[in-house]
């Protein structure tokens, strides 16, 4: 995957095709995943936010899309997740008028994580998004 950092705790990653198909398929491997650390109450907020970055790198990259999960060892630290594509600009947040069709993902993203960011990679960029663990 493109610019992962070092993590601590059990991790979960993919590589996907920049095939539009893969958003379906990311939202399924995150759920399950999640499912299977019982971490039940992040499936929706979780799949929903990744569908919007991969549908972003899709949008502008032309190559592989990395997911990866980190659920943490200590108790009260975040779930981490990170979209890597090899595209190395980064997003940027925009407000999207009223009419438009695109433009809410990041603001989701924003709006819901407890924090977010990028970084890039040698090859490419990481969008990452930070989530409150239940309990």
């Amino acid at each position: 995957m493109i610019g992962v950092i070092d993590t601590r705790g059990d991790c979960a990653a993919w590589t996907f095709p920049a095939d539009p198909g893969v958003v379906r398929t990311a939202r399924t491997v995150v759920r399950r995943q999640l499912a299977a650390w019982g971490l039940d109450a992040l499936e929706d907020v979780t799949a929903l936010l990744v569908s919007e970055l991969v549908t972003n790198s899709l949008r502008y990259a032309h190559g592989p899309i990395g997911v990866r999960l980190t659920h943490p060892e200590e108790v009260g630290s975040p779930l981490l997740v990170e979209v890597s594509d090899p595209v190395p600009d980064a997003p940027r947040e925009r407000r999207a008028g009223p009419d438009e069709e695109t433009g809410r993902g990041l603001q989701l993203v924003a709006c819901t994580s407890c924090r977010w960011g990028t970084r890039r990679g040698r090859r490419g960029k990481t969008v990452w998004f930070e989530l409150a663990l239940p309990g």
